[in-house]
């Protein structure tokens, strides 16, 4: 396990391009998911501590040189910061295990890469659209249509896959020029000092990213202040709801990645036990701590204990335990609060009548941490609680449809749109149904989501994309200047 202090400076925050002692005493508790047991304590910010970070992002974009870069400049630094992220990874990926239960071979993996987030968004500096050309209709020579940066930033992000939702905000800020204040979670503040030390070594201009830790009631002076000019929030549809309602109030921009009860079709084509390998292994990946999981499972009628069966047999043999090793399949849940959450759910399941096909409780051989069985229900009604609220956990709903008609009615019925797959070989049956689903992405035969595109979903699963060019356009705001002629300090424009 990890012994060594996890961070440098847990006692601090990043603002203003230093590190700088809390305007209070209180501090966050931090426990390690498999053992229970405290893993870091760290700072906790209060009114005082947003007021300061938000000051210096102001001052930063309103009067410091960052948003008055180039982007090939601003690129520069989001590069050297990505350099560093490079040599703080082990630490950064025994951090993320040890908070949110997260495998250590995927987490070793990803943040080896999370580099790549940030080059991706720093790659752009060259090929996106920042300025255009057209022809006025309405006088003048030239009309330029030009992308500014939105302004500040307050980047809010969850405890289940810190070190990725903080750079799918923080790297499209920079590139665009925005500065940017990140409240990490309390249940998992680590991805945030990893990347303050990141930053305070690539030399970042003052003011241009601050980090601190933060429990909801102060998180939500953030949202508020006057300060903030966008919001960009990865959660729970509940606290979704509350930041738009504050930033309607003001008219601040927001983006929001909320949550997902997300439907796989079985079409009467596909083979039950592929089908069932694909689902189980992705419903397991990252113990079901993730929003896009395919968890509600829509199969024909006739067809439905065939892949019950097959389902609950792949979760049978799911080797559950500690993250760190590298024989363990699934870890634990991140926090006490949320397993006892997911059992709630699976005890309301059982209630309202849905029959419990396999799991259900805590592993037998497993005495601390905060595990989970992984749960498949059959026979589940559409309108069950555990068809319709999020679970955010390993937990499988199958539920029988008559139809190709009705399944795809049953996939609709629903108050998120985040993510969905359609399981056939028939190429263009697969097209058909996919576009007939409302959610933002639709993956044939298995959970594909391309984040490096866009990423984000309908109805009360969020407003705005993340990633990719349409992840970048969230922090611009958009200008037309009409002018006389062609100024030569225009730089580059597209026709």
């Amino acid at each position: 396990m990890f012994t060594d202090a996890p961070v440098r400076h847990p006692d601090k925050f990043f603002i203003d391009g230093h590190w700088t002692e809390p305007s209070g005493t209180r501090k966050i508790r931090v426990t390690n998911s498999a053992t229970e047991e405290l893993f870091l304590t760290v700072a906790e910010a209060e009114e005082a501590d947003v007021n300061c970070a938000v000051a210096a992002a102001r001052n930063a974009f309103d009067h410091g040189p960052w948003p008055r870069m180039s982007h090939d400049e601003r690129a520069k630094f989001i590069r050297a910061m990505a350099g560093e992220l490079d040599k703080l990874a082990e630490p950064h990926a025994r951090i993320w295990t040890t908070e949110a239960g997260a495998l250590h071979g995927f987490t070793k993996a990803r943040c080896a890469g999370i580099s790549n987030d940030y080059l991706s968004y720093a790659s752009l500096a060259e090929t996106f659209p920042f300025q255009e050309r057209h022809k006025p209709k309405s006088g003048g020579e030239v009309a330029l249509l030009v992308r500014e940066p939105v302004g500040v930033v307050a980047a809010i992000v969850p405890w289940n896959a810190a070190p990725g939702a903080i750079s799918s905000k923080v790297g499209p800020a920079l590139i665009a020029g925005c500065t940017v204040i990140v409240k990490v979670s309390p249940e998992a503040p680590g991805a945030g000092y990893i990347l303050a030390e990141a930053c305070e070594a690539a030399g970042f201009p003052p003011g241009v990213v601050n980090i601190f830790t933060a429990e909801r009631e102060v998180s939500e002076l953030l949202v508020r202040h006057p300060g903030v000019d966008k919001v960009a929030f990865t959660g729970s549809t509940v606290a979704g709801r509350r930041i738009a309602s504050i930033c309607g109030e003001r008219i601040a921009r927001c983006t929001l990645e909320l949550g997902g009860k997300s439907p796989a079709i079985v079409l009467d084509d596909y083979d039950v036990a592929i089908a069932a390998q694909s689902i189980a292994s992705r419903a397991i990946f990252l113990t079901g701590q993730v929003c896009a999981s395919l968890t509600r499972i829509i199969v024909s009628r006739n067809r439905h204990d065939a892949l019950v069966e097959a389902l609950s047999e792949n979760f049978r043999n799911v080797r559950v335990g500690d993250p760190f090793d590298p024989a363990t399949q699934m870890g634990p849940l991140a926090m006490r609060r949320h397993r006892d959450r997911v059992e709630g759910y699976i005890q309301k399941g059982k209630a309202e009548g849905a029959k419990l096909a396999t799991g259900g409780g805590r592993p037998a051989h497993l005495d601390r941490g905060f595990y989970i069985e992984p749960t498949v229900f059959c026979n589940v009604d559409n309108n069950h609680t555990i068809a319709r609220e999020e679970i955010f956990g390993p937990v499988l709903a199958v539920i029988p449809a008559d139809s190709d008609e009705q399944a795809v009615a049953i996939a609709n019925d629903t108050i998120y749109g985040l993510n969905a797959s359609v399981f056939t070989h028939d190429l263009e049956r697969a097209y058909a149904v996919a576009r007939r689903i409302r959610s933002g992405t639709v993956g044939q035969n298995g959970m594909r989501n391309e984040g490096s595109i866009a990423f984000g979903g309908f109805k009360q699963s969020g407003i705005g994309r993340e990633g990719g060019s349409e992840g970048l356009r969230a922090y611009l705001e958009t200008k037309v200047v009409v002018l006389d002629g062609m100024p030569q300090s225009a730089g580059c424009v597209r026709d």
